[in-house]
């Protein structure tokens, strides 16, 4: 038997309970980890509120890091006693022990602790296939990052400046504004509690009135129709989350006055689909960290029992960066 956090119905925080349930042995094409640290995104909050639809009863998150355990039939390149970092479904994360499949989980360098890798891995291959895929920043480009003090953001605003771009973020208060310079953010716009800063005139300002070639929004409908207004002529909107709930619709059609431009919400599994794509991200990823080019800033840390504090401190907007369960 091992601990794991489950919830059989949506709601606050209060509705994870951490009880006692079986994790057997791996089957074929799978792993059993040893967590020792298990990242807190905000998806899971969504999960945990109903807004992201799972069958309950459910457990609770994607990403973690640990140690191997066993193995199952058909495992080739990984072994007993390997540290590794895995996301992957079902929800199954918030635990001392998981199952995993065996091609979402990758082995970590020795430069790159377990507590860093749960910190990063989704946070930073999303910014790794934003900054390269999605849209190929380039030296000289301008680019406006929301949510500039998340975790996201924080890699993001790094890595576009070793790229060379020009960082404008969004951030919710002067303090954040600092943290989002300090980690290579050009220009930091508080966006007021009101949800009314105009924040598209500020980028136009940024840019001598051509707007951005990219947005890339996680903040979703209070920002989605500010961020297309920011859009150079045939720039794109990378809509990957939804903090504040989904955007209203837009029409077709209506890209075209704004400048011909494009939105699109790209997807982390989308940009990782084979064992082989996972790797080259991920260990993208190592390296930009291992090199010093990329610090993970981890703002706060829970022992696994205190999960639903770590929920209710996210949604509060009382954390910067990533925050992390030790197991």
């Amino acid at each position: 038997m091992t601990k794991a956090f489950r919830i059989h119905a949506t709601g606050a925080p209060e509705v994870l309970r951490l009880e006692h349930v079986e994790v057997g042995a791996p089957g074929p094409r799978e792993v059993r980890i040893r967590n020792t640290a298990v990242a807190v995104n905000f998806r899971d909050t969504l999960v945990r509120r109903g807004a992201h639809r799972v069958a309950l009863p459910s457990g609770l998150g994607l990403e973690s890091a640990g140690v191997i355990e066993a193995v199952g039939a058909e495992v080739e390149d990984l072994r007993v006693g390997q540290r590794v970092a895995c996301v992957a479904g079902p929800d199954s994360a918030y635990a001392e022990r998981r199952l995993a499949p065996a091609w979402r989980t990758v082995p970590l360098p020795d430069a790159i602790d377990e507590r860093t890798a749960a910190a990063m891995m989704i946070r930073g291959m999303t910014a790794c296939y934003l900054l390269h895929e999605t849209y190929r920043v380039r030296p000289g480009d301008t680019i406006l990052v929301h949510a500039a003090a998340g975790g996201v953001g924080l890699i993001m605003c790094q890595w576009a400046k070793h790229l060379g771009a020009t960082v404008i973020g969004t951030v919710g208060s002067a303090d954040k504004a600092a943290i989002a310079r300090a980690h290579g953010c050009d220009h930091a716009i508080v966006l007021g509690a009101d949800g009314k800063t105009d924040f598209a005139a500020q980028v136009r300002a940024h840019t001598d009135g051509r707007g951005v070639p990219v947005v890339y929004d996680s903040i979703g409908r209070a920002t989605f129709a500010g961020s297309l207004a920011c859009l150079a002529r045939r720039g794109i909107l990378a809509s990957f989350g939804e903090a504040s709930g989904d955007p209203d619709p837009i029409a077709p059609r209506a890209l075209g006055p704004l400048g011909s431009v494009y939105v699109t919400h790209p997807s982390l599994p989308d940009y990782t689909a084979t064992r082989e794509e996972l790797l080259t991200t991920a260990n993208h990823l190592f390296d930009m960290v291992a090199s010093g080019r990329i610090r993970i800033e981890i703002s706060a840390e829970y022992p696994l029992a205190a999960a639903a504090q770590a929920h209710a401190d996210l949604e509060a907007r009382r954390t910067t960066g990533s925050i992390v369960l030790r197991v």
